[in-house]
Formats: structure tokens, sequence, C-alpha cells
């Protein structure tokens, strides 16, 4: 915790501790959902119309729905209290966009990999990268409605997850949902800072 004007006589201002979280996944998986549920801000998006030519680039089965695509990146403020406020950066999920990853990442406490258990294979590329980045990550199956539910050690297996990465059931619309996500990932985050990553439990 920072302070300005320490010296006697002086008003004493408390400079708030920024954490950035990000949250990441595939094209599709709930990410500005998520984002839009937990910011107290209205939230920065930068989603354009898929395209004729967007459609024939971005793989929407399972997302036939899905109309617009994030081109940069989702951005929402949480402010816990006076001195600290969470910053969530939202990634772009198309291969096309993932030259941004690098500086989205930087400075980050850790990542949400959201999945979507109808394309969980999109999971792969986020999951690769913030392994080789050493970044700190949980995954969390965002639940929709008609997708088929399956229990979290299964997502584990199929995704080829590391014992001590967390994998949790989401609604990425419901906020408190959401909260339980953010919860989960700093607890984790905080515990690999303190203690590392477990030999036993890192071997797959």
């Amino acid at each position: 915790m920072g302070y300005a004007g320490s010296y006697p006589g002086s008003r004493t201002e408390t400079v708030p501790i920024a954490i950035k979280i990000l949250v990441a996944g595939g094209f599709g998986a709930g990410k500005t959902t998520l984002v839009g549920a937990l910011t107290e801000i209205r939230p920065l998006r930068t989603e354009e119309d898929l395209s004729g030519p967007g459609m024939q680039v971005d793989i929407t089965e399972g997302v036939e729905r899905k109309t617009t695509t994030t081109v940069a990146m989702d951005f929402g403020r949480i402010t816990i209290r006076e001195d600290l406020v969470v910053y969530l950066f939202g990634t772009p999920g198309q291969q096309r966009f993932w030259f941004m990853w690098d500086e989205l990442a930087l400075g980050a406490l850790g990542a949400v990999v959201l999945a979507d258990t109808r394309r969980l294979a999109d999971c792969f590329p986020s999951v690769d990268y913030f392994e080789r980045r050493g970044t700190p990550f949980i995954v969390a199956v965002n639940c929709f409605d008609g997708a088929r539910r399956f229990d979290p050690e299964i997502v584990r297996s199929a995704l080829s997850l590391n014992l001590d990465v967390p994998v949790v059931l989401c609604d990425a619309r419901q906020r408190s949902s959401c909260r339980d996500v953010l919860v989960t990932l700093v607890e984790h985050a905080i515990r690999l800072l303190a203690f590392g990553p477990d030999p036993v439990s890192s071997a797959r």
C-alpha cells in the first residue's frame, strides 16, 4: 500500500492497490458476458459484427447464435475497498488476435480460462499460453443453457490439467457466480506465490 504526502501536517492519501486479472478462453465462451456481469462501471467492449469474411475464419459451430466478436479486449473494474481495485481484461478468443495476449498479460495476477463444454478444445491455446508464462490460472466451466454438464474432474482430465489447477462450474451471467470464480483465482494465485506449485500435484 502506498501513501502520498506523509510529511508532518500533510494530508495522507491512500494509493489504491491495483490487481489485474485476465479472462481468456475460446471464441463464444462467455468472456464478454462475465466481465459485464462483474464490472461496476460501464464495460469497455470492442465487439464488431461477424462479417462475411470473418464468418469464414471464425468457426461458429456450437455457437451459431453468436453475431459479434471481440476484436481487442473487454475491460471492467471492481472496487473491493477504497485501497483495493480489480481490473478485468477479457482477451480476444480468435487466433488472428492472439498477438495481443502478451501485452494484456503483463502484470496480471492470474487468469480465468472460461470453458464451453460444447467446444472444449478451444481452451487449449489459453491453457498452454498461461502454463508457458507461469501465470496462475483456473478453469471456469460456463454452464450454458442446454449444454451437457460434466463433473469438473472430467473437464480436468480432458484438458490434461495439473492436479493443482482449480476447475469450477459457473454461470457467466450471474454476478455472484462470477464473483466466486474470481475469489477462487485470487486464492489460488496467492497460494502459488506463497508456497509455489506442489511438485506432486503438478505431475500429470
